[in-house]
């Protein structure tokens, strides 16, 4: 391969593992989503149009982008042995540019320019008028690359088919691949977080209080709920996970999520949220209405907490102990149980307790790698033990709320030994100071409730419970 054959590199799918339009869209509805408004009308004037206007009003951080790195490690060979490399691509100019200069080994940019899209036969045609017929190899990774392939000396096919490749080599030569393994299933279900559903188990928590776990008909409306609610959620981590981009790519476990990866296209969670969204109101139909009601509020205040209320300072754990409580309420409406006074009081500050444990873990692990502020959030790494006697605090409040509601006339009523109920008392004082102890020592990596469905002594904590309620009962 000659060094006087420029080598031209597509952009979205090739160099990197995404697609700038779709990043910055999302980073334009982050930063307004009333700009939605305007977006059908910047593409009456073409696509070019759209992505320029789009780029104009957002700031992209070319470091922080799913780059396809052996791709790039081979490159840098190239322009080491002197070869001149050229970014070639149908992003907006100065997105492509925000890459080319975090990279620093591109000669020059080719790329849309708000009147002409540079995509196809375009590029063909630009990249001709540059370097001649046969005159440059081309990186692509799709089909309408092949408009590129047949005007170029050779074909470099990145992130692509085997059926791309073998077109690919019917019209020129191919002079390199490098695959791409296809999301599978399993990278489907982590974007999902189907590991997640675990805390809408809470949905069944009044059906539990009001000791109807043997009433078929009320356990299936429960169960329907609780799909719904799980595909509602599912349909919300999508989109939170789609706007937190950047921040996923900078968090040192968040970064390996699908989206943040790049190991999964946007295009799928911008057509799947949607369409999960509408199979759990389809549900919720079947459901009596407040349920319905109870899963637009939780939909509605997560999409706040997404766009904002998760950069507000202990208005973001306040916001997410009422996402916990709202799933125990959610489970009330399905079922048209009564919900009691104590088992809310006891959820907020229970809840509280272990949103403050999420935050306080993610910001230990800012401590441990030298940073002083948690990216995309409002606390310091000196909030630290504010945040723990803050949680501490409102987990043993929730056990207070606990003994004060088996002081009552309802636990004679319901429990034919009531005094055995009084053994959740100190189960209880094991397990949050235990929870605690955890997080203070740096081990918990995960969302708490899920932590405590793996972690084998809250598993044997909350049997001990289960018995204690059964023998009471």
């Amino acid at each position: 391969m000659s060094d006087n054959v420029a080598l031209c590199v597509d952009l979205d799918g090739t160099l990197i593992h995404s697609d700038l339009l779709l990043e910055s869209f999302l980073l334009l509805i982050k930063d307004n989503p009333f700009y939605l408004l305007l977006v059908p009308f910047w593409l009456l004037g073409g696509k070019a149009r759209l992505k320029r206007e789009i780029a104009s009003r957002v700031k992209l951080d070319g470091s922080a982008l799913p780059y396809t790195k052996p791709l790039v490690a081979w490159l840098q060979e190239q322009k080491a042995a002197g070869r001149q490399l050229w970014l070639c691509t149908a992003s907006d100019e100065s997105l492509a540019r925000a890459v080319a200069d975090h990279l620093g080994f591109f000669d020059g940019v080719l790329a849309s320019n708000g009147q002409t899209n540079l995509s196809g036969s375009n590029k063909a045609a630009a990249l001709v008028a540059k370097f001649g017929e046969k005159g440059f190899d081309y990186c692509g990774n799709e089909k309408v690359d092949l408009r590129v392939w047949p005007h170029a000396r050779g074909a470099i096919v990145v992130n692509a088919s085997a059926p791309l490749a073998a077109a690919a080599a019917r019209v020129t030569q191919v002079l390199g691949q490098y695959p791409f393994k296809p999301a599978g299933l399993k990278v489907v279900l982590k974007a999902l977080r189907v590991h997640q559903w675990a805390k809408n188990a809470l949905i069944f928590v009044p059906v539990a209080a009001a000791h109807q776990l043997g009433d078929v008909a009320v356990i299936g409306q429960a169960l329907m709920a609780f799909v719904a609610f799980s595909l509602c959620a599912s349909s919300v981590y999508l989109l939170n996970d789609m706007l937190d981009l950047a921040a996923d790519r900078q968090h040192h476990s968040k970064c390996h999520r699908p989206f943040a990866a790049g190991t999964l296209s946007l295009l799928f969670g911008l057509m799947a949220a949607p369409l999960l969204l509408v199979a759990a109101v389809l549900i919720s139909l079947c459901l009596p209405a407040k349920f319905l009601l109870v899963l637009t509020g939780y939909y509605v205040v997560t999409l706040a907490y997404s766009f904002s209320l998760k950069r507000m300072v202990m208005i973001d754990v306040l916001t997410l102990a009422g996402l916990y409580t709202v799933r125990i309420v959610a489970g009330a409406a399905a079922t048209a149980i009564p919900l009691s006074f104590w088992l809310l009081m006891f959820a907020i500050f229970i809840f509280l307790s272990l949103a403050i444990v999420k935050r306080y873990a993610e910001l230990h692990q800012m401590k441990v790698q030298g940073k002083l502020k948690a990216q995309g959030r409002g606390y310091q790494v000196e909030d630290l033990s504010l945040l723990q006697s803050l949680g501490g605090a409102s987990g043993y409040l929730s056990i207070l709320v606990l003994a004060l509601y088996l002081n009552t006339p309802d636990i004679a009523r319901m429990y034919h030994q009531p005094k055995l109920v009084w053994l959740l008392v100190p189960i209880m004082l094991y397990w949050v100071s235990r929870i605690w102890m955890q997080t203070h020592r740096g081990n918990m990596h995960d969302d708490p409730l899920v932590y405590a469905l793996k972690d084998r002594v809250s598993l044997i904590t909350g049997a001990m419970a289960a018995v204690v309620l059964a023998l009471a009962v």
